[in-house]
């Protein structure tokens, strides 16, 4: 029986994702945290800026654009103590023949991703 991804595997899929972007982006990374609820996933360098970057897997219903206003604002606070730009990167993640179906291992999915959000 094929078995949907559980949070860990689907917040990985989505680290790949924003990180294969990060990457393709000229980013360097310095530190890179694949645990949930572990933020920032990603402490990156480009241009000697520092950027912090909070991954979030999220499923159908949910816009993947839309984040948590007070967590960011919180990050946020966090990363100017360093003099970091932060970013949320949302992904939204479904079955490849349907979106509104979890993910399942092994088999197609569809994505939403469009990009790094600045917090300001």
């Amino acid at each position: 029986m094929a078995l949907p991804l559980t949070e860990q595997e689907l917040h990985n899929l989505a680290m790949n994702i924003v990180g294969k972007d990060l990457e393709d982006k000229g980013f360097e990374f310095l530190g890179v945290n694949s645990k949930l609820k572990k933020d920032p996933q990603f402490v990156a360098l480009k241009n000697k800026d520092l950027h912090f970057v909070i991954v979030r897997a999220v499923r159908y219903p949910q816009d993947a654009n839309v984040y948590d206003p007070v967590l960011m604002q919180t990050m946020k606070e966090h990363a100017d103590k360093f003099e970091a730009k932060t970013y949320y990167a949302g992904v939204g993640l479904g079955h490849g023949t349907d979106y509104a179906k979890p993910v399942i291992k092994d088999e197609d999915y569809t994505m939403v991703y469009n990009g790094l959000q600045e917090i300001s």
